[in-house]
């Protein structure tokens, strides 16, 4: 938004900047005469609106359209009050109408059309910040509807619907976090995520939501001292209904006023910041809900939505979805995602429900859909669009984590779009995850016989950039908490959900778990409670599970062989894959230095294996830095607490081996320690040949 002070010389020296920027942005297919002739165009205005402004978001190009599309307070002739702006290529008129004009459509408030594709303006004056207000839109065939306004940047709290006018005002303090991030490789860094849904994270004695500025005395504090990098916050974009987590959108540039006002926000995600946490924001360019206030038919036509019927309707969600081929709603949606970088400071965004945008027959039965002008089921329109908008975040934000949450095999997520990819540089892996736990919940019994199903994720993981993410999809709907997934009585599930969160972790792949599974919550996730924090102080077994979860994530942390390397071959290997009549688990990760190496175990059976034989890499002594059974986690003690130290007896495809206690239903980490040079005849000649 602009925070310049009004005058005339500061607006236009800005808008031609930010015109160029734009046009490098845009990478317009022009040549060399037009794209000068743009630039010098952006000096020009057509009803108040810079013309190169209106060129780029009719073209799909203008990354920036929200600081001339929506409400701005405006000084014009030296008369303070509100430039309104908006695009409604159907209407017949456009009024703004609110409380300051007692709801009446007036035609001193009317906008004037400023483009046949449908930009409306005007400039209504002694309109002040705080006034709600909406667009009444005449339709064509004569009936008015209020709609919010789409680039609404503040609006009322629920049930009420009307935009407010509002102008941000925030002093930053994350410069050192900021600094840090140009030297910030998300691939080769730590990322272990919490995601969180403010609404029922925690919750006041009268069952009230916490405020943003509340949660910001509690919530960084909390994810800092359990050792999460990154926190990743459930739409915050305003949407009417609660039960819908936000992933059902009305206002796209407008965070809910549910939690506090815009700055709030921001407070928030600044004291993030000054914890050393990032924040990652759910997205969803996809669809949106259909309530009358919302982008729906916002005209009195198909604006937003395709206009035909079989790729607009998203009869499974209840939704419409974006048509993502008109250049409006490009500048849109891309302005959109910039907005919450450049505004709000986010980390990253995860873009929900990419298959949805990818396939036309997406959870479609035949006859609800139809092929596209190649005969086959891609969205033609939305691959060039994520190509678009990858391109265009990585442009300005080359460290942002633009993360798919894309649940088909669609190649190629994580490649870049000039490799043929669709540019983002990371997808959730949700074949992992489905495997995972369904291996879990069977009887350990009968877990040899699904063996596979736990190493076959290796044989695809280098295809793509992979975070394994247990979200809050997998903890509804009598899908059953991540606890109660387990198999077995109270002592197993417990012992069970430990072995596999140590297993996840080092499994290669940055990591994201739903809030409430370090809780050890036997009922699901209910969006209208808080999490169980009275569990914690009511019961060992999960205050233990509590513990677990801080040790485990700082042993992520604090190890550079479980991150350094996630997408390299050289930074895993099998041990043992193939042992699935006792349903053990052996692989180590390797880091910078040989040093770096952990030997990961991991029993998924009730049964202790004593002088149990494992090939290791290196002459050297291994020591435990985690034991998941260890009696400080609710365990049943079955600690290795000597340093073991290895024979030159080859085993497991590996120069050496150990002897080593393999506890029940739990995972054992081994750290190399103290290698030992073993010189061979050769290595001997050699030194004797430099000397």
């Amino acid at each position: 938004m602009n925070r310049e002070k009004h005058n005339d010389k500061r607006i236009l020296d800005k808008n031609i900047i930010s015109s160029e920027i734009n046009y490098k942005e845009a990478d317009l297919s022009l040549n060399k005469d037009k794209k000068e002739n743009i630039i010098i165009n952006s000096r020009k205005k057509k009803n108040g609106i810079y013309e190169n402004d209106i060129y780029l978001f009719h073209e799909g190009k203008n990354y920036s359209s929200y600081n001339f599309l929506g409400a701005h307070l405006k000084t014009e002739k030296k008369i303070k009050g509100v430039k309104f702006t908006t695009w409604a290529p159907n209407a017949k008129s456009v009024t703004v109408v609110g409380d300051f004009c007692n709801w009446d459509i007036k035609e001193e408030n009317k906008l004037q059309k400023v483009t046949d594709e449908g930009l409306w303006t005007v400039f209504i004056p002694h309109m002040e910040e705080g006034m709600i207000y909406k667009l009444a839109i005449e339709r064509k065939d004569g009936q008015v509807v209020l709609k919010s306004d789409p680039y609404g940047v503040a609006s009322e709290i629920r049930p009420n619907t009307a935009s407010k006018i509002y102008k941000p005002k925030y002093r930053w303090g994350d410069k050192k976090w900021r600094d840090n991030l140009k030297n910030f490789n998300p691939l080769k860094s730590p990322i272990n995520v919490y995601e969180v849904h403010l609404g029922s994270w925690k919750k006041k004695d009268d069952g009230s939501f916490y405020s943003y500025k509340e949660l910001a005395e509690l919530l960084p504090n909390y994810v800092y001292e359990m050792g999460y990098t990154h926190v990743e916050i459930l739409p915050i974009m305003e949407h009417p209904l609660d039960a819908s987590w936000g992933y059902q959108i009305t206002g796209f540039y407008c965070p809910t006023s549910r939690y506090g006002k815009g700055e709030d926000f921001k407070f928030l995600i600044d004291s993030f910041h000054k914890q050393g946490i990032g924040v990652i924001l759910d997205w969803v360019p996809g669809h949106f809900c259909k309530d009358i206030h919302g982008l729906y038919k916002f005209d009195g036509n198909h604006g937003y939505e395709y206009e035909d019927y079989l790729k607009a309707e998203n009869e499974g969600w209840g939704t419409a979805n974006f048509d993502l081929g008109r250049n409006e709603v490009r500048s849109f949606l891309i302005s959109n995602a910039l907005y919450w970088f450049r505004e709000f400071h986010i980390d990253g965004l995860r873009v929900d429900a990419v298959a949805n945008m990818l396939y036309l027959d997406f959870c479609k039965e035949s006859g609800k859909w139809a092929v596209n002008e190649h005969g086959g089921n891609e969205n033609i329109q939305a691959i060039e669009f994520l190509k678009l908008l990858n391109d265009a975040v990585f442009c300005e934000y080359p460290n942002a984590l633009m993360i798919a949450e894309e649940s088909s095999t669609w190649p190629n997520v994580t490649k870049k779009t000039k490799d043929g990819g669709l540019g983002f540089n990371f997808k959730w892996n949700m074949g992992w995850m489905n495997d995972m736990l369904k291996y879990i919940e069977v009887d350990p019994i009968f877990r040899k016989d699904i063996h596979n199903s736990v190493t076959f994720s290796m044989m695809y993981h280098y295809s793509e950039n992979y975070i394994l993410s247990i979200s809050h999809d997998e903890v509804v709907h009598g899908k059953k908490s991540l606890l109660n997934k387990n198999w077995g009585d109270y002592w197993n599930k417990f012992a069970g959900l430990r072995n596999f969160i140590a297993y996840m972790m080092g499994h290669p792949g940055k990591k994201t778990i739903f809030m409430g599974a370090e809780l050890g919550e036997f009922i699901e996730w209910r969006e209208n409670e808080e999490l169980e924090w009275s569990l914690i102080e009511k019961y060992p077994m999960h205050k233990s599970t509590q513990q677990f979860f801080k040790d485990i994530n700082t042993l992520y942390k604090n190890n550079n062989s479980l991150w350094k390397y996630d997408y390299e071959h050289r930074g895993f290997q099998w041990i043992d894959a193939d042992n699935s009549e006792k349903s053990i688990f052996i692989f180590m990760r390797k880091g910078e230095k040989e040093e770096d190496t952990l030997i990961f175990i991991s029993n998924f059976t009730p049964v202790v294996y004593y002088d149990f034989k494992v090939g290791v890499p290196y002459l050297s002594e291994y020591e435990e830095v985690l034991n998941t059974d260890s009696e400080a986690y609710g365990g049943s003690g079955q600690i290795v607490s000597e340093v073991l130290t290895s024979k030159k007896e080859p085993y497991n495809n590996q120069n050496y081996s150990i002897n080593v206690k393999v506890p029940p239903m739990a995972t054992l980490i081994l750290k190399t320690i103290n290698i030992k040079k073993e010189y061979k005849v050769k290595d001997l000649l050699d030194e004797s040949v430099k000397k």
